[in-house]
């Protein structure tokens, strides 16, 4: 069963010096500049190395980090590596297990940013010195996600924002594919229901409806983004991922010429915009009513679904966050 304390009393972490410690290492995320300064800082700080060799490798070496009996466990990439990361552990049901400290290296990591850790150096020092916080893991169907569960535009600019694209523009590939995505986008039609208890909704200019059972909203739709650790509709601010509740932000669609410079504002820029419904809810169902499986981004992995449901486990992740940990940008 997971605690759904929201930090670690000193008992609980004990001596730090005795854990088994081990790093998952991403060599090819970001600029792939990084491989030799993490083995350095891990091999000061007593951490072993082990190298993802192909997508996908990640979830393997966390389910035998699991196996191992690894208390600490640092990952050094991305997003896109943490996410299988914590995938591999929740698979093997380990994740009370575990603790992890994020070594940032990727293209984008957001998912760093928000814990409050600012760089490969930060994130060891944390693993030593950080507090332990729990917070909340969004699954969608049967797969977690630590920051966000995406349809829509952002996931298709994603999705266009490739590796070598990325490598060689960095986060102007979002920019890139963003752009291009907006002008090509024809939007969603979608139905997204959530269950009553906390859920909450503001104005909208869609066709929604609210009952005794929750909160129902159809509509075309330029992008639904369903957050944990990362909220959509306060300049790109954090979301509360100690509250036991997903943020949802739908973007409704709009004409074109509108469209790219809100969409850009939105999920670029993280600011606020005037076409978005938000709520919040401990459950979710969404459903494409095309019938077609859409695309989705999970902490920026791509997936496709015609309907999902979105769940919440409050305090599931074990994580060593920094000072800034929680606070708005």
């Amino acid at each position: 069963m997971v605690p759904t304390s929201s930090e670690d009393s000193p008992d609980e972490d004990g001596d730090r010096s005795a854990e088994n410690r081990r790093a998952i290492l991403n060599p090819t995320s970001g600029r792939a500049d990084h491989v030799e300064r993490v083995r350095d800082l891990a091999a000061e700080r007593g951490f072993d190395v082990v190298e993802t060799e192909r997508a996908g490798h990640a979830i393997e070496l966390a389910e035998r980090a699991a196996a191992d009996g690894v208390d600490l466990l640092a990952v050094c990439g991305g997003d896109g590596t943490l996410h299988e990361v914590v995938e591999g552990l929740y698979d093997a049901d380990s994740l009370d297990d575990v603790t992890l400290s994020v070594v940032p290296s990727g293209t984008e990591n957001i998912v760093a940013e928000h814990l409050g850790v600012q760089s490969l150096v930060d994130g060891f020092d944390l693993a030593e010195t950080g507090e332990t916080r729990r917070i909340d893991l969004g699954v969608a169907g049967d797969e977690p996600f630590v920051m966000s569960a995406i349809a829509g535009l952002p996931a298709e600019a994603s999705a266009a924002a490739t590796h070598d694209l990325k490598r060689r523009f960095g986060s102007l590939a979002f920019v890139i594919g963003g752009v291009q995505e907006t002008l090509a986008f024809d939007g969603l039609r979608v139905a997204v229901e959530a269950d009553a208890d906390d859920a909450a909704l503001e104005e909208s200019t869609v066709e929604d409806a609210t009952g005794d059972d929750g909160i129902t909203w159809r509509g075309e739709a330029l992008t639904v983004l369903v957050g944990n650790l990362r909220e959509f509709g306060s300049e790109g601010a954090p979301a509360d991922a100690e509250d036991g509740l997903l943020d949802v932000t739908i973007g409704e669609r709009m004409p074109p010429s509108d469209a790219v410079a809100e969409t850009v504002a939105q999920r670029l820029l993280g600011q606020d915009t005037e076409h978005v419904t938000t709520l919040k809810a401990s459950a979710i169902e969404f459903e494409h009513l095309g019938g077609d499986p859409v695309t989705f981004s999970l902490d920026g992995e791509i997936r496709r679904f015609d309907t999902v449901a979105f769940s919440v486990v409050p305090g599931a992740l074990r994580v060593r966050v920094g000072e800034e940990y929680g606070q708005t940008g």
